[in-house]
């Protein structure tokens, strides 16, 4: 008999039935409930539905319903309730339709609007009704909260397994599960050497990208093992990224340790979820030295302090950086000596070349302040740079045996991984070829296939022995015996290595770094370095601050006095002559020219030799010829005669000097003057 609540409008829609199972598994392994779902086709008949009208939405199958981001055919059912396209939808239960209140809630809303009948295995509601629309809210939310109980006993049987270090979960690429159910380490001895290198070159290095860097420079490849796919199980090799470096240095289980809850699920508005770290101390269960491991948990701890170290941008929390490539010898070690925060560096031109200036601004950043303090670079760098020749020299024998043995166990280490990988190439070719051998030579479509297949493992292995050949002829130069003689004679002259210009800063900071822990600055009268050693022990250091540049290019006291007392008989050209000749020179170590002398006059009010001899009394040609009535032509012929002195202050240029007593001048002159009128022409009177 028709159900009374299904009227002829309702009919004359059509109906839907949503079909919904949460996950593959149960579709292929529960096909009871799916014939169930679509068997609410045959309710819709009996209730007047023609069964052509019955449309059947299970796009859905496999996937979850606590949300309806990934959900299409779930869209699609509510945007046909909305446009009053349907007249009843059918769902063997509320868990099929949603598992979440908010999304059901929806559902029934629109539901009422456009008087669209909800069914299920229990009977027909109307959501226009409030008794059917009470009974399908309260089944809305016992059906969340049965999906809640669910998760509750599944994560409790969880914690309980991982709280005793029980719980299986995936290793990660070098790890594995014996058939005991106890992790060890993975057999093939490839994959061992490679993941031990990452630890000791990040160890060797203090940097992730810096072993990513040597890895790529090398050739090295790394593994990973497919987790999902058809080849699910299979290592894969390959050049290694950044962010694979990272999760192999992150990840406790190298060190042996059982960890459980580095990650949380975090729900995103529109309906994704995201996985996101937790701190460390919020894991909920750390367990060291659960099985074998790659490092041991002191080193992993060592590690991520490291990376904590080189990932944080600035501040007090970063003690010390990576090493980077600025002349700034002291980067990541320099603490201010006023708050303790850890001091930034800044370069700027001077002279043509970056210098380094520590600065303090931690109160400029943080707190809108000032800066603290700022020392520069090219003070304490040398002074700090000194002190460590100076506890370099004892151990210089010591440093040569340990390059010499790092250079020989790096290329070890690396000679062995290329050999493996050579090795597994030509297994893999081997393997191509018996498979090959093995098949009938008459099915030709997979003896092609199979034969492709050797080829390309025969070229791959090609490859790489002509790979290794050429790593290993590198190698050998690189370590050979002349390289060794080279190596012990500049180990015998630390400070010619230190200052050598081919030596990469990086390199220098990484030495300082083994011997000193960190320097503090105080910027007071003079500059104060206290220096702390990695063994304890501490150095202080008085410096003198630097000059301002005013100070610098200010003219010295002696060099003033000098000027004055050459410029007595002396002309501004001979006065930079003689200062060049004694050794003098500017503040940027140039000679002198005139032009700086006379810079040096006028700045000081200097009188010239020219004034000082018109001081003294000595006159000019014209004042000369003016006082004794003669002409200029009569001045120079006295001078020539020796009658008067001239004194020169330039070029071409000079004074008169006459005696004390020139009565004879007057006499020579009044002659002068009658011997010019006997010789012109006489003038008639007008």
């Amino acid at each position: 008999m028709p159900d009374l609540k299904v009227t002829a409008d309702h009919l004359r829609r059509d109906a839907y039935l949503y079909v919904r199972q949460s996950s593959l598994r149960q579709v292929t392994d529960h096909g009871e409930s799916t014939q169930r779902q679509y068997a609410l086709r045959d309710r819709a008949v009996a209730a007047g539905w023609p069964l052509e009208r019955v449309r059947v939405i299970d796009c859905d199958l496999g996937l979850s319903g606590a949300s309806t981001m990934l959900r299409d055919g779930f869209k699609e059912l509510v945007n046909d309730v909305a446009l009053a396209k349907a007249g009843i939808v059918m769902g063997l239960e509320v868990s099929r339709l949603a598992r979440n209140s908010a999304d059901w809630h929806r559902l029934i809303q629109l539901c009422a609007l456009t008087a669209t009948l909800i069914l299920d295995e229990d009977g027909i509601y109307d959501p226009a009704n409030f008794n059917d629309r009470l009974l399908l809210g309260l089944k809305g939310t016992m059906s969340e909260a049965e999906l809640h109980f669910r998760k509750a006993r599944m994560r409790g049987g969880q914690l309980n397994k991982a709280r005793r270090g029980e719980l299986v979960m995936g290793p990660p690429v070098g790890l594995v599960y014996r058939p005991d159910g106890t992790i060890d380490l993975d057999p093939d001895a490839e994959v061992q050497n490679a993941l031990r290198l990452v630890f000791d070159t990040f160890e060797r290095t203090g940097s992730a990208m810096r072993t990513v860097r040597f890895f790529q420079t090398e050739g090295i490849l790394f593994p990973r093992r497919l987790r999902k796919g058809p080849n699910k199980g299979e290592l894969r090799w390959a050049l290694p990224q950044h962010a694979r470096i990272l999760q192999v240095l992150h990840n406790p289980r190298y060190a042996g340790a059982f960890v459980y809850g580095r990650t949380k699920t975090h729900h995103r508005p529109e309906g994704g979820t995201a996985q996101l770290n937790v701190d460390r101390a919020d894991w909920l269960v750390v367990m060291p030295d659960m099985h074998p491991g790659y490092i041991d948990w002191a080193r992993y701890e060592a590690n991520q302090q490291r990376l904590s170290d080189n990932g944080r941008a600035f501040g007090g929390d970063r003690r010390a950086g990576p090493t980077r490539e600025g002349s700034a010898l002291l980067q990541g070690r320099i603490l201010c000596g006023i708050c303790g925060t850890r001091m930034g560096v800044h370069y700027h031109q001077e002279h043509g070349r970056a210098v380094p200036l520590y600065v303090c601004q931690d109160s400029l950043v943080r707190k809108g302040g000032t800066v603290c303090q700022s020392v520069p670079g090219k003070v304490v760098d040398p002074a700090v740079s000194g002190l460590l020749l100076d506890l370099m020299v004892p151990m210089t024998l010591e440093v040569t045996l340990a390059v010499q043995q790092e250079l020989e166990a790096r290329a070890a280490e690396t000679d062995t991984l290329r050999r493996q990988h050579l090795e597994r190439t030509r297994y893999e070719a081997e393997q191509a070829r018996a498979r090959y051998m093995k098949v009938d030579p008459d099915n030709r479509l997979v003896a092609d296939t199979l034969e492709a297949e050797w080829n390309g493992k025969l070229r791959h292995h090609a490859e790489a022995v002509e790979a290794y050949e050429r790593h290993r002829e590198e190698q050998a130069a690189a370590i050979d015996a002349e390289t060794r003689r080279r190596v012990l004679a500049l180990a015998e002259d630390f400070p010619r290595i230190w200052r050598d210009p081919r030596v990469d800063n990086r390199e220098r900071k990484r030495i300082l770094r083994l011997l000193v822990t960190d320097v503090t600055l105080i910027k007071a009268e003079t500059i104060t370095v206290h220096v702390r050693l990695s063994g304890g022990a501490t150095r202080t250091l008085e410096l003198e601050r630097p000059r301002p540049i005013a100070q610098i290019r200010k003219i010295k006291p002696d060099l003033r006095a000098e000027v004055d007392r050459l410029l007595d008989q002396h002309c501004d050209r001979e006065v930079a002559e003689i200062l060049n000749a004694n050794g003098w020179r500017t503040w940027e170590g140039k000679p002198f020219d005139d032009k700086k002398i006379n810079f040096i006059r006028s700045t000081y009010k200097l009188p010239s030799l020219r004034e000082r001899l018109r001081q003294k009394g000595l006159l000019t040609t014209k004042e000369v010829a003016a006082r004794f009535g003669i002409t200029s032509t009569t001045v120079y012929a006295w001078g020539q005669r020796g009658w008067l002195t001239k004194s020169r202050t330039g070029r071409n240029r000079g004074l008169w000097c006459l005696p004390e007593d020139d009565t004879a001048l007057r006499q020579h002159g009044g002659n002068a003057r009658s011997a010019d009128t006997a010789a012109s022409p006489a003038q008639s009177p007008e």
